[in-house]
């Protein structure tokens, strides 16, 4: 069959609505890359201390989580709109308080309202994504959505020192909260399901609404919505299903807490001239992964993935190790630690996306936003835990050992794919 005739069959992948909520995530990112680089600087220009931009962080984080847990079952319950639309809302609020204010009394305060936002509005977009795609094309999708995360990152900081670096500092939390009023305004595009019709009719949200009618229709006497609508908090938080991608994440996602807090401390204390280029030269290449995924990413088996990911990790650090141990001419240096933020960026690019996958196809579809709660939490977790755990193994045994324990973790999370994966996902050929 010729390829253009084959390709024609594929079912349609964008969409209005899908480009909006890839646009709409980006906004969000950047708010939230932004908010967390600026916000250090933003404390010590107003006479406060490292500790206080620290549990800045740290209160951030636990918010982050409480509303993952309660916001993806909302999704479910109460619509994707709406959860989206109100933690867009929030997240607009938690950066104009503090804009507002220009004091550091309720900075913990704006902190917290920040990560409730933030995490209800990203849980939401991202159930919303899996919904307009279609089933057959979900892993290459939702590689594609998360090219709003990818290109926050080489944007969100720069934007942040630059607008944190003007007279007055709030210039930071105003700029950043025109991207979150551009994302509130975006959801007005996402209301699919009140419109099925804005979607194609291979996505799975129309999939499932057809079905649900024909099951009504096939009852003689159409019965109320069966209990499972109003379930115990307990069955609506847990999403069994998910684990099976969120528990692989939940281990690996610690490597990318040591690379998001220490790299650059790292790259510092070796003398490297600009330890930021690390952090383009990754964000660059998880862009070019996510807009390669259509060859690879619902074709190649879930444990080839998530295993070449792992490697890229495992790859930076040895680099990293070398640079640390071998006399070097200071721009060799200098360019190998830039050149090594090139397979780091393979493993959030290519195993966020896998995983997610896969948490989110062994959940039914009723149960798509708790899928997406849990498995950005387990991540969020293992990221806000390793920041507190690589800081102290930092402190006691040095950078070496802690990326040693880093690897040995990405190795772990291979293990654990073999065990948590359903069948299909583990098997080394398709």
């Amino acid at each position: 069959m010729p390829q253009s005739e084959k390709n024609s069959q594929q079912p349609r992948l964008w969409t209005p609505v899908f480009v909006a909520i890839i646009v709409l995530t980006f906004c969000m990112f950047i708010g939230n890359q932004g908010v967390n680089a600026g916000s250090a600087v933003y404390v010590n220009r107003l006479g406060g201390t490292a500790t206080l931009a620290g549990f800045g962080a740290a209160v951030f984080s636990v918010s982050a989580g409480v509303s993952r847990i309660v916001m993806g079952p909302l999704a479910d319950i109460r619509g994707r709109l709406v959860v989206m639309s109100i933690g867009s809302i929030i997240f607009l609020v938690g950066l104009v308080g503090p804009a507002m204010t220009a004091t550091l009394d309720l900075f913990l305060f704006w902190r917290f309202v920040q990560g409730i936002g933030f995490a209800a509005s990203t849980t939401a977009a991202a159930t919303a994504a899996a919904d307009v795609l279609p089933v057959e094309r979900l892993g290459e999708g939702i590689g594609y959505y998360g090219l709003g995360q990818a290109i926050s990152m080489s944007i969100g900081p720069v934007l942040a020192i630059t607008l944190v670096s003007t007279d007055p500092p709030e210039n930071l939390y105003w700029g950043l909260a025109v991207a979150a009023t551009l994302a509130c305004v975006l959801c007005f595009i996402c209301r699919y399901e009140k419109h099925p019709e804005w979607l194609p009719e291979t996505s799975t949200y129309r999939t499932l609404s057809q079905r649900r009618k024909a099951e009504s229709a096939a009852q003689a006497k159409p019965k109320p919505e069966p209990a499972r609508n109003r379930p115990k908090i307990i069955d609506s938080v847990i999403e069994p299903g998910a684990l099976a991608g969120a528990i692989p994440m939940g281990i690996l996602s610690p490597v990318f807490g040591f690379t998001l807090f220490y790299a650059g401390l790292l790259g510092t204390q070796i003398g490297v001239g600009n330890a930021g280029l690390f952090f383009t030269m990754s964000a660059i290449t998880m862009i070019a992964v996510r807009l390669a995924s259509k060859r690879f990413m619902d074709r190649v088996p879930a444990i080839k993935i998530h295993t070449v990911a792992v490697i890229g990790a495992i790859i930076a650090y040895a680099m990293f190790i070398f640079i640390m141990n071998v006399d070097l001419d200071l721009g060799v240096r200098d360019a190998l630690f830039y050149i090594a933020g090139i397979p780091y960026g393979l493993c959030p690019g290519l195993a966020i996306p896998i995983n997610q996958t896969v948490a989110v196809k062994n959940s039914s579809e009723e149960r798509w936003g708790a899928a997406n709660g849990m498995f950005m939490l387990l991540m969020d977790l293992g990221i806000g835990v390793a920041s507190v755990v690589w800081g102290m193994t930092n402190d006691a045994f040095g950078f070496e050992f802690t990326m040693c324990c880093a690897g040995v973790l990405a190795l772990a999370s291979i293990a654990s794919a073999l065990v948590c994966y359903p069948k299909a996902d583990r098997r080394w050929r398709k």
